[in-house]
């Protein structure tokens, strides 16, 4: 690959982390504003990253976070597949496993965010997506 290529790549990579960042720092603005704390960020597994942990009353949320931009064929919250839910799923069964276990409620949100140019324009959070009892998959304890 010649160098300019790879320039290239190498900005165009970071760009995309950056939006994505952008995107993580507008979710952790909509879960404060609804008074959810806000525990970890980026958690990394071997099994994949969550992007948000947070802490709502007595539940611990995993979130997933999707940042596009507007695109009339799909919806950014489409891109977490059945395979993405697993990777969480087991993520997050890592990070209880850290924490020794604790008995505590939890479940798995997904907030999707749009922008069209550089400016917000779709914000949609859901809580409790999807489960692990859904996708036939056990978190142990």
């Amino acid at each position: 690959m010649n160098q300019f290529r790879k320039k290239k790549f190498a900005y165009l990579r970071n760009a995309h982390i950056r939006f994505g960042q952008k995107g993580e720092k507008t979710a952790c603005h909509l879960l404060k504003n609804l008074d959810i704390d806000i525990l970890h960020r980026n958690y990394r597994g071997p099994h994949g990253e969550i992007d948000i942990i947070a802490r709502d009353q007595s539940v611990m949320c995993f979130v997933e976070v999707k940042t596009r931009h507007r695109s009339r064929f799909s919806r950014p919250a489409d891109a977490v597949t059945l395979k993405k839910k697993q990777s969480i799923i087991k993520t997050a069964n890592r990070y209880l496993r850290q924490l020794g276990h604790p008995s505590i409620i939890y479940r798995f949100d997904v907030i999707e965010i749009i922008f069209t140019q550089k400016k917000l324009t779709e914000l949609r959070y859901w809580p409790n997506e999807f489960s692990p009892s859904e996708l036939n998959q056990a978190i142990y304890y």
